[in-house]
């Protein structure tokens, strides 16, 4: 399962340190932090985190509770930092839909084993998806939809089933961002959806769309992962 890239809002600097350095030492990765909903906002759009640990209380007129609003209209996922708080924003915060809730103050294991277990049940709901800039503007493709890639100098074919968007990145890095067990390199110049692939034949893997080339240095490994499927 592929570890959350998680940005926090938080208003206090001694929590935010505390996350972090727990976070860090289990093998998170932080994204970034704001203590106030602008800045969050901001970030979030332009960092684009797999998950947000989100704080009710924050600096400026507009609280947690406002801002997951904003992260339920986008989809983006979230847990609630939440301590004692006043009735009428928890009947706020029961019309928003986060992922948990993270109870002050809190230990080590309780924030990991709350994370995990958020993350978990997120995932095991929605596909996972990844984030790509093409074209000038930013496209959330669900790595289902993924055909193959297909490299092209210092940039990168993504053929989904939808479109084909061109990626100002190698074919290595590509495949190192994509992480799931069903993509797997066919070709010096090529990375296959193992799940879209209908029939293998000679040096050639089919898929619904063309046929794509099968080295024979990849061939076995290809093979091994169809097997499983």
């Amino acid at each position: 399962m592929k570890t959350p890239r998680i940005y926090i809002v938080e208003d206090e600097p001694l929590i935010v340190s505390t996350i972090e350095t727990a976070l860090r030492k289990n093998g998170y990765e932080i994204a970034g932090d704001a203590d106030d909903y602008g800045s969050a906002i901001k970030d979030i759009e332009a960092i684009h985190p797999d998950l947000i640990l989100l704080d009710i209380q924050l600096n400026g007129q507009q609280d947690g509770v406002d801002l997951a609003e904003i992260l339920d209209d986008k989809q983006i996922p979230y847990v609630y930092l939440t301590s004692q708080t006043d009735p009428q924003t928890i009947n706020r915060m029961k019309l928003t839909n986060p992922l948990g809730y993270i109870v002050k103050p809190f230990t080590e294991h309780s924030l990991r084993s709350q994370l995990d277990l958020a993350w978990h049940h997120h995932i095991s709901k929605n596909p996972e998806f990844i984030t790509l800039k093409s074209d000038g503007r930013m496209y959330r493709v669900n790595l289902n939809d993924i055909l193959y890639l297909k490299a092209f100098d210092n940039y990168c074919y993504v053929h989904t089933t939808t479109r084909t968007h061109l990626v100002p990145h190698t074919l290595k890095h590509m495949l190192e961002e994509l992480k799931g067990d069903q993509f797997v390199k066919t070709h010096r110049s090529y990375v296959v959806n193992i799940n879209q692939v209908d029939a293998v034949q000679n040096n050639k893997l089919f898929l619904k769309t063309e046929p794509i080339p099968l080295s024979a240095t990849q061939k076995s490994l290809v093979m091994s992962k169809l097997k499983r499927q």
